[in-house]
């Protein structure tokens, strides 16, 4: 199995507080950046130091959902609520108070928004009236990810219960609930092209799940140190990327689920500091890591 080389091609600086949110734009060289001091900006990766802010907000960012059909950004303010942006015009177009606590987690399907809160609340939203549809309230603690399935028809949700809790799409029942770890659950993908889910953990430890067969446990591995922030797939589905507390990012292979390679701060001059979010592009195949150091490193991977 072929070892990728990495090299780090650039590094997006500005947030003046940890950045916590990365979010795909409209072009493959467009991608958005949120951060604990509030701020939302754009940036361009084929000119990378010129990053333009398009929202300030009062509190930080754990959240951002770029909408594909209106080409609007919705932004998870904590404490408050969301604001949908009509982010080339930095103008606000609307918002929801929703909560007094965090918002950790921003998805969609059809018309609808998905909405995890640190109440342990799942909002769904009507994009086209700006409405609350229906408020799933599944736990006493936090819901800190969602992954969507259109073909299964279903929305897994994992909690700092260490469960993962999964809802028809059709009507938002529960359909299955299992406790998947042995703490918070961080991060939530569906694997491209089939119907396993991959659990990452704040126990550091990454899980999959088979879907069509009541969500059974097919592989287990101890990726991290400590805890897993995302996963995220390359834009081919043959790898994918994970994000970790002990500030290391790491590429595995997805059909064996073998590690293929680290990307730290020893080797590759990576973060010194936590690993929070992910974003792997099709600009150029590149790879986006935001850290609690005010950065946003930008990786060239090739196989």
């Amino acid at each position: 199995m072929a070892t990728p080389q990495v090299n780090k091609v650039s590094k997006l600086t500005g947030h003046r507080d940890c950045v916590y949110a990365l979010e795909q734009g409209d072009l493959p060289k467009r991608i958005f950046s949120g951060a604990g001091d509030g701020m939302v900006v754009a940036w361009e990766l084929d000119k990378p130091e010129e990053g333009e802010r398009i929202a300030q907000l009062p509190n930080s960012i754990y959240a951002l959902h770029h909408i594909k059909k209106s080409n609007y950004l919705v932004v998870g303010h904590n404490y408050d609520g969301i604001h949908l942006l009509d982010w080339r015009y930095q103008k606000e177009l609307a918002s929801l108070q929703l909560t007094t606590s965090a918002i950790f987690n921003i998805q969609s399907f059809a018309n609808l928004l998905l909405v995890a809160t640190g109440e342990g609340m799942v909002f769904v939203i009507d994009t086209d009236t700006w409405l609350i549809k229906k408020k799933i309230l599944a736990s006493e603690k936090s819901a800190r990810s969602i992954a969507v399935n259109v073909r299964l028809g279903e929305m897994a949700v994992g909690f700092s219960d260490y469960t993962i809790k999964v809802f028809g799409l059709d009507d938002f029942q529960l359909k299955y609930e299992f406790r998947a770890h042995s703490n918070s659950i961080f991060a939530l993908r569906y694997m491209p092209g089939c119907d396993l889910l991959m659990s990452g953990s704040r126990d550091a430890r990454l899980k999959v799940w088979d879907a069509t067969h009541q969500y059974h446990l097919v592989e287990e591995i101890a990726a991290h140190v400590y805890a897993i922030n995302d996963i995220v797939f390359s834009p081919d589905g043959q790898y994918f990327a994970t994000a970790s507390m002990d500030k290391s990012i790491k590429v595995w292979n997805a059909n064996q689920m073998k590690l293929i390679k680290v990307i730290d701060k020893a080797r590759h001059a990576g973060h010194g500091t936590s690993v929070n979010k992910l974003l792997w592009t099709s600009y150029n195949n590149q790879l986006l890591s935001a850290s609690d150091d005010r950065t946003i490193s930008v990786w060239d991977i090739q196989f």
